[in-house]
Formats: structure tokens, sequence, C-alpha cells
């Protein structure tokens, strides 16, 4: 299948689960696509295991593996959520937020890999530090899965910045993270040696280099908008920036999701304010609502279908249990030690740890990153184990995250 018919396959089905949930399931319109997808891959495994002779097993996964999951998000999707999702967050609340936004989302994530990491050396019997590369993938929450269900979670408007804000800085320096560390556990011919100074010097470049290109970047484009008045012209340049930003990243070896998220910022901020009309305004934030619509739809589709990606036995379904345990913890110590270290100098809501814990969702970003790592002897077992982690976090969690914050609402 060329590309065409790839996007063209996706869409379709998108839509089509999208029309099955609104009817039937009525779930968040995510969490209902991945229902249906995943539904839909357990039907196609029944039926090859069923009538082997009609091999719908092979074409799914040849199907699959057409796709290109990791390449698919990494590589073009995920700017563009990122810068999306940024877009609609105000700065004044995030300032507001900003402590404990920096913790979480840096000593919170290493907290949450080392804890995780391992946690999972422990009880996979793997190499301490490959276990350590899983930590890092899985630590990050993801932006895409907080944030659409959040849309849909009544909460505090503090506590809705908190873990916006923390779910799409946390996603870069995870990503950051979890190079260094693939890098050392499977390092490249002809790889430098990854020394303590170097590991810290390539972490600071990653992340400061991002913000940097995303400002810079995002200044350009708002200088150019506020000489222009043509909300076609203004939309185009927006596009231009989230996928631009995001492709120069990868070229400078630049972290690409923090740009893109300090560029949205500056253009949902600062643009919106004094660079755009009225007019404008409506048509840029109906396109980017839209984008991030149609991208999460497709998104939570592909996560479904990445099902005909993995091998399950019952050890690995025991590993997978283990580390949903695992990564509750860890994200439970990444949010409760930085909340511990700012309680003296700030008071917090009653239930922000629970809430925070729980409402720390994975998602495609770590299914995409674990499909990125090198073909080793140890790949299949991370794959089905982060898949495990995933589904239960977008489907348990996701679903549930709502009666959290009504407990602890009404036990306010």
């Amino acid at each position: 299948m060329n590309i065409i018919d790839i996007i063209a396959l996706l869409i379709v089905l998108a839509a089509g689960f999208g029309v099955l949930n609104y009817f039937i399931l009525r779930l968040p319109s995510t969490i209902g696509v991945l229902v249906i997808a995943l539904f839909a891959s357990f039907v196609v495994l029944a039926l090859d295991a069923a009538f082997p002779e009609w091999k719908l097993g092979a074409e799914a996964r040849r199907l699959v593996h057409d796709l290109h999951f990791s390449e698919a998000l990494l590589e073009g999707m995920l700017g563009l959520l990122l810068f999306a999702g940024s877009l609609h967050v105000h700065l004044d609340d995030l300032k507001a937020q900003k402590w404990v936004i920096a913790l979480t989302a840096t000593v919170g994530v290493l907290i949450a890999t080392a804890v995780v990491g391992t946690g999972f050396w422990l009880v996979a019997g793997i190499p301490l530090v490959v276990a350590l590369v899983f930590g890092a993938l899985i630590a990050p929450t993801d932006p895409v899965a907080v944030l659409g269900i959040f849309k849909q979670v009544k909460v505090t408007k503090s506590l809705e910045t908190k873990i916006a804000g923390e779910s799409l800085f946390n996603d870069g320096v995870g990503y950051v993270v979890f190079l260094i560390l693939a890098g050392i556990a499977f390092p490249a011919e002809g790889m430098e040696e990854m020394s303590a100074g170097r590991i810290a010097y390539l972490f600071l470049l990653e992340a400061v280099g991002g913000a940097l290109l995303g400002a810079v970047a995002g200044w350009v484009i708002f200088a150019v908008m506020k000489r222009i008045d043509d909300y076609s012209l203004e939309v185009l340049l927006t596009l231009a920036l989230a996928m631009g930003v995001y492709a120069l990243a990868d070229i400078l070896h630049v972290s690409g999701p923090i740009a893109a998220v300090v560029a949205g910022l500056l253009i949902g901020n600062a643009g919106v304010k004094h660079a755009m009309s009225e007019e404008t305004r409506e048509y840029v934030d109906a396109f980017w609502r839209l984008i991030d619509e149609i991208l999460n739809a497709v998104l939570f589709l592909l996560i479904g279908l990445e099902v005909f990606a993995i091998s399950v036995s019952e050890n690995i379904a025991l590993l997978g249990a283990a580390s949903i345990l695992l990564v509750l913890l860890g994200r439970l110590l990444a949010v409760s030690i930085p909340i511990a270290l700012l309680s003296r100098i700030r008071t917090f809501s009653r239930g922000v740890i629970p809430i925070m814990t729980w409402g720390g969702l994975k998602g495609g970003i770590s299914v995409a990153l674990v499909l990125s790592l090198p073909e080793s002897d140890y790949k299949p077992l991370l794959v089905s184990v982060t898949y495990i982690v995933v589904v239960f976090s977008i489907l348990v969690q996701g679903l549930t995250v709502g009666r959290v914050v009504r407990k602890y609402a009404e036990a306010g």
C-alpha cells in the first residue's frame, strides 16, 4: 500500500469506529475508537485461529507493519499534536504552577524512570540498563491521552494546568532521557562512549536547544503575523511553524517535542493577543481543534491495531501486571516527592496527589518509543509489556479518573 492508501484507510476506519462509538458505546471519543479497534483486532485474531487457511492474521500483521506506527507518530503526528495542545494553554496559568510543572516534568521523570526501571530489572531478570530504557519510555505522561481525557473531566483550573502543563513538558524530557539510555543500552556502531559529562551535555543540548529553537521560530512567525491580516495565510503560517520547527529540531539534534510546545505557547498567548484579528483567532482556534480531534482519533485507532505487533504468553501477562503496579508506584513517587518539597512554601488542594497519579495516563508515545528500538532479544518483551501498560492506563485509568476527581471534590 502506498502512503495515500494508508492515510485513506486510517481516516475511514477512524470515522467508522467513531460513528459506532457515538451510537453504541457513548464513551469519550478517543477511548471509544480504541475500544472498537481492539475489539475488531481480537475478532480478526479469533477468526485467524478458527480459519488459519484464510491467513487473516498474517495480512493484518503485514498491514500494521506497513503503518510504521513509530515513524508516523514521532516524525509526523507528534509535533502537530503537541503544538495543538500547547496552543490552548494560558501562560499566566502556567506561570502560577511553574514550580510544580518544572519539578514533576524533570525530577519526576527521573524518579519514575529509576523506580520503574529498577523494579522491572528485578522482576524481569533483564540487564539493568535495558530495564531503565523501559522505565524512561513509560515514565512520562502522554499529553495526547491526558489532554483528550481531561477535556471531559471537570477539575479545578489550577489542577488542570498542573496536569496539562506537566504532560506537555515531561514528554519532551522523557524523550531525551529515553534517547540517552537507549543509546547506552543499544549502542550503534562507531557511537561515542557515553560518559556522565556527555550525558549531561546531550540532555542540556536537547532540552535547552529545543526550547530556544521553539522560542525563536515562534517569535519569527509572531512578527510576521503582526504585519498580516489574512486569516487563511495566518492559519497556514501556524501549520508551517508546527511542522517546520519539529523537522528543523530533528536536523539540529535538539528536542522536537519541546520546540513544538514552546512555539505553540508563544503563538497561543502573545500571538493570539497581539498578532491576530478576532476573525483570525476564530479560524486558528477552529483549525487546530479540528486537527487535534482528527489526529487523536487516528492515534487511538493505531494503538488499538498495534495488538497485532505483540506476543502474549502467561509469563508476559504476569510481567505486564507487575509493570502496571510498578508504573503506578513510579508515578506516585514522581508526583508526591516534588509536591512534598514544594508544600513547605505553598499549599495544595486536597486530592492533588491521587488525582495527578491516577490521571497520569500513558499513551501512544510510549508505544512509538518502544517500537523505535533496534531489534534485539529484549525488544519483543518490551513491546508487549509496554502495550499492556498503555492499554490499561487508557481504558482503566482513563475511564475512572472522573470518579477519582468527583470523590475528592465531594469530600472537599
